[in-house]
């Protein structure tokens, strides 16, 4: 069965979704038969590559608040965060175009590291004051979670090296009428959108497995995934979701 996951490493609920998906997954009976795919989604795909600001304005621009009310609505996601048990920073992380780092996550996928880069670049992002968004720091992670230094860098260089990749995901997105991540499509058949409890992704992970096609029968994919659970808390175009006290 595969899983593939639409979202950014700028999106927290995404950050935050996958360690949901995780522990649903971890205790999920047939956890080996299971494929997980990261797919590209840029939250802030007309922003210049070297325009890189501080969360906390970013946020109260976007959604028109004060400085101390978009500390509180970064704080909310950060309690969210914490309750999975990730580091969440509020203050002294800054946001930036992902592109380049979509790429360096396709390289990943062609070496079989690409969820150790994620795990990586969530981490780097939301959980360390140091910047993502320059070149000596998405080189550092490409080569921890096991890529080749010189390979590396030169899909970092070459704006075209899996930029066909990132846009045909993001093409895709559009096609399944994705508009928010993280968004979890499973075996082509059932989707669960925003970063859901981990009983729903566990709900959705054995409704998906026990109606599997059987090898023996054509699986004909529908237009769409059918939608699992309730709405959960997502990053589109215009903001991430906030959670209410």
């Amino acid at each position: 069965m595969k899983v593939e996951i639409w979202s950014d490493v700028a999106c927290p609920w995404c950050y935050i979704g996958k360690a949901r998906f995780h522990k649903a997954l971890d205790g999920f009976p047939h956890k080996d038969q299971v494929e997980v795919v990261f797919r590209s989604f840029e939250l802030d795909p007309g922003r210049p590559e070297r325009e890189v600001e501080p969360v906390i304005g970013m946020v109260a621009k976007k959604y028109g608040l004060t400085a101390a009310q978009a500390r509180e609505m970064e704080e909310r996601v950060a309690d969210n965060a914490r309750s999975e048990g990730l580091e969440f920073l509020t203050e002294g992380r800054d946001h930036g175009n992902t592109f380049t780092l979509h790429r360096l996550l396709h390289l990943a996928k062609t070496k079989g590291v690409q969820d150790e880069l994620l795990d990586l670049a969530y981490k780097a992002n939301f959980a360390e004051k140091r910047t993502v968004f320059d070149r000596e720091r998405q080189l550092e992670l490409a080569v921890e979670a096991g890529l080749d230094l010189d390979e590396a860098a030169a899909v970092i260089d070459d704006p075209e090296a899996f930029a066909a990749e990132v846009r045909a995901d993001e093409r895709e997105a559009q096609e399944l009428g994705v508009s928010g991540v993280p968004f979890f499509v499973l075996d082509r058949r059932y989707g669960v959108s925003g970063g859901q409890p981990a009983d729903v992704f566990r709900q959705a992970l054995e409704e998906a497995w026990r109606t599997r096609p059987q090898p023996k029968l054509a699986s004909v994919p529908g237009l769409g995934p059918d939608e699992i659970g309730q709405s959960g808390e997502v990053c589109g175009p215009d903001g991430c979701a906030v959670p209410q006290r």
